[in-house]
C-alpha cells in the first residue's frame, strides 16, 4: 500500500523545482497521488477495510488542500501539474 523508496526518490526527481528540493507542494501532491492510487487498488479487492479508507479521504484532503494552495499562488503551475498527474478537476 505504501510507495518505495526508489519509486519515492523518482517522484522527487522528477517534480522538484530546482537542486535539493523534496518538500515543495508539487512533490507532496504527485506522492499524495501516487498512494490514493496504491490504495484505491487496495479496495477492489477488500471492499470492508474502512479503517484504511479514513486514511484514503485524509490523503485526498490534503492533496486537495495542497492543490488549492498552488492554483491560489499560480495558476500556470497548478494546470500543468493536474495534466502531468492526470488528475481530473
Amino acid at each position: 500500500m505504501s510507495i518505495t523508496q526508489e519509486r519515492k526518490a523518482a517522484l522527487i526527481k522528477e517534480f522538484s523545482q530546482g537542486e535539493g528540493d523534496t518538500g515543495s507542494p508539487d512533490i507532496q501532491v504527485a506522492i499524495l497521488t501516487e498512494r490514493i492510487s496504491n490504495l484505491t487498488e487496495h479496495f477492489k479487492t477488500h471492499k470492508k477495510d474502512n479503517h484504511s479508507r479514513r486514511g484514503l479521504l485524509k490523503m485526498v484532503s490534503q492533496r486537495r488542500r495542497h492543490l488549492d494552495y498552488i492554483k491560489r499562488k499560480e495558476e500556470k503551475r497548478y494546470q500543468d501539474l493536474i495534466a502531468r498527474l492526470g488528475i481530473r478537476r
